[in-house]
């Protein structure tokens, strides 16, 4: 008897040490072993604690919060500047997309703009139109309003696209912009 609670005893301390000192995702077992091993967004998501639906997402672990690091997504190396929306920016339906683009973005004075709801889903695709004279390698003014359907998401994103009638990838560009959605409704 007095040995099998020595064996228990030495088996327990062994055990509790390789849960305690283990850092390696095969032996977490208990949710405070993963909370230890949070030190970022990333790792905080992959350990799957909560993730909050905000922008940027923020992930919350052992009463601390991790904020995911966002940055524009640009495709290409375009020298576009959307002055409205900015990233992350709450909006609602209707809202106005406003900044410059160099020409060589546009077709017949216009380019693409097609609005995502959080799964994908186009909620709006349109065009953008110049503002001024768009046979030209500078910068120029576009702005279009944008009307879109009540989204099921909090967040989306707007993506404005180089018009491209070649269809050759070595003219395509794109900028995608994260949003937030004022209104929307219950559904994710």
């Amino acid at each position: 008897m007095l040995i099998g609670i020595a064996v228990f005893i030495v088996l327990s301390g062994l055990a509790s040490a390789l849960l305690w000192q283990c850092a390696d995702d095969w032996c977490f077992v208990f949710t405070w072993q993963k909370a230890r091993a949070v030190d970022s967004f990333e790792r905080c998501s992959t350990l799957g604690f909560p993730v909050m639906e905000s922008f940027p997402r923020q992930c919350r672990a052992n009463g601390k919060t991790y904020v995911e690091r966002v940055t524009p997504s640009l495709s290409s190396s375009s020298a576009i500047q959307v002055d409205a929306p900015m990233q992350g920016a709450t909006i609602a339906s209707p809202f106005i997309v406003r900044g410059k683009a160099p020409g060589q973005w546009f077709f017949e004075a216009s380019f693409p703009v097609t609005l995502l709801d959080g799964n994908g889903n186009v909620l709006v695709a349109t065009h953008v139109d110049a503002k001024s004279d768009w046979m030209t390698a500078d910068l120029v003014p576009f702005e279009a309003t944008l009307t879109f359907a009540l989204p099921t998401t909090v967040m989306g994103t707007l993506v404005l696209k180089k018009d491209n009638p070649s269809g050759l990838p070595e003219h395509a560009g794109s900028v995608s912009i994260p949003v937030l959605f004022k209104n929307h409704t219950s559904g994710r």
